[in-house]
């Protein structure tokens, strides 16, 4: 087994210097993933505009044995997906997840020593979406690893629990014994270790050494993403430090990386958020995930309010936790999961994914079937020349229909459970082409073609979800 540097900032320069000496070996930093340089809401990959979209059945697909993980990985590319979320999580949900410390004989960890099979199975994950030009938004820490909310007892086993390790006490590290608390309350120590915190040295070397060990990885890559925390409540020092520990890492190793924060706030104009809004020189793009608690007018506005919030410095916005899924705890439908997606494709989202279930799609058929319908609406109009055009909707309901334009070429309008609207083309005027899709089965519809001279009223051909393009 690998064991640590004693000094993570030693070890970060060791691996930096390794890195500038064998780049050859790695993807081109002019390749790597990064703000689109003419239209930075998007993102461009290999040096080409790219819109994110994907689902997954898991959020740490990492942690997958490989006879499962590359069916999913298969399946997500085959229907034109091309984004994951990759929590670093090690919570033992499944039975196959590993802890990253190496497990002594005597059933307790050492910290100070890596469990090989941790990281390979990282490394795997990470060439494996790369052979399939799949881009991975990595979550470094997640609050749910560290806790016993509701008896799940993920803190009783986890390695930095100083009963399960060799490396420090209760009294040293200051953790208690147990965190029955919702992670949102903040109260778990693990997170206010960084000098503007805590200044908590005992614990800190072990997280900085494996941040440093994640990245001695994913540093070889252009296709990663990194989101400091899941959801989190921390005070603000916690993933500035981190953050700026990454890209101090990337720019020794001459690497180009984008990183976030993803805060817990469901309303995106909460000061949560801001933390991250009104820090464009340490946070590239911004996760608004939570918005996806959110449902109808109120979650298309409460995007656009981001969007007109971020003009005078435009970022890449990520929605990388879609929610909804029929009989989930928190009330939300598979008909929800669907609408979300599309408002916000249609609001100017960089990047999709639909969450794992029970709380979200993952990648069923329903998922697969949106992904495939989002390509074909591309292929007749790129998503990063749409813009917002609501004004358009002459007659119809607040939920019935989201509309977007690419002025002169197209209007795109999708259709939630087939909605009859009055949409004006006022400037779309002569002779023009309807293209219908239906979501639900991910296929083209009828293809009609209307002389237009004012508002067109649009009928759905079917029950369902729709979406139809004007050219």
């Amino acid at each position: 087994m690998n064991r640590i540097h004693r000094s993570p900032l030693r070890a970060a320069l060791a691996v930096a210097f390794l890195l500038g000496h064998i780049s050859a070996c790695f993807a081109s930093d002019s390749n790597a993933i990064r703000p689109w340089s003419k239209n930075p809401w998007y993102w461009s990959h290999k040096g080409e505009p790219v819109l994110l979209i994907g689902g997954s059945d898991d959020d740490n697909l990492f942690q997958w044995p490989s006879e499962q993980l590359i069916p999913q990985l298969d399946r997500l590319a085959g229907a034109g997906g091309n984004v994951i979320r990759n929590t670093m999580s090690d919570r033992q949900d499944k039975g196959f997840e590993l802890y990253p410390f190496r497990r002594l004989a005597s059933g307790k960890h050492d910290l100070d020593q890596w469990n090989d099979a941790y990281w390979n199975r990282f490394e795997f994950m990470l060439a494996q979406t790369a052979k399939r030009d799949i881009v991975v938004q990595i979550e470094i820490w997640d609050r749910f690893d560290y806790t016993d909310k509701g008896g799940e007892n993920h803190w009783q086993r986890h390695p930095c629990n100083p009963k399960n390790n060799v490396n420090y006490t209760y009294e040293a590290s200051g953790f208690a014994k147990r965190y029955s608390d919702h992670p949102g309350a903040n109260k778990q120590p693990f997170f206010f270790t960084t000098p503007k915190q805590r200044n908590n040295k005992v614990v800190l070397k072990y997280q900085e050494a494996f941040v440093n060990k994640l990245l001695d990885h994913s540093l070889k890559y252009g296709h990663v993403l990194y989101c400091m925390d899941n959801e989190t409540k921390a005070e603000p020092a916690w993933g500035e430090h981190w953050a700026w520990l990454i890209k101090r890492r990337a720019k020794a190793a001459g690497r180009t990386v984008q990183v976030t924060e993803m805060w817990d706030a469901w309303n995106l104009q909460s000061n949560e958020h801001k933390q991250t809004f009104d820090r464009p020189e340490l946070y590239d793009f911004v996760d608004v995930s939570q918005n996806n608690h959110n449902k109808g007018r109120k979650h298309w506005d409460n995007f656009r309010y981001v969007r007109q919030y971020l003009v005078k410095q435009p970022r890449p916005m990520n929605t990388t936790k879609t929610y909804g899924a029929d009989g989930n705890k928190f009330g939300h439908s598979d008909q929800d999961a669907v609408e979300r997606f599309w408002r916000h494709l249609l609001a100017g989202v960089a990047s999709a994914r639909f969450h794992r279930p029970d709380s979200g799609l993952g990648l069923n058929d329903k998922a697969v079937n949106c992904l495939k319908t989002a390509r074909r609406v591309e292929a007749l109009v790129p998503f990063w020349e749409l813009r917002p055009a609501m004004q358009r909707l002459v007659a119809g309901g607040e939920n019935d229909a989201y509309i977007a334009e690419a002025r002169g070429r197209a209007v795109v309008v999708f259709l939630p459970g087939g909605k009859k609207v009055t949409v004006d083309l006022n400037g779309f005027e002569g002779a023009r082409e309807f293209y219908w899709t239906n979501i639900a089965e991910g296929i083209n519809g009828p293809m009609e073609k209307m002389n237009v001279k004012g508002p067109v009223k649009l009928q759905a051909p079917g029950p369902g979800n729709w979406v139809i393009v004007v050219k």
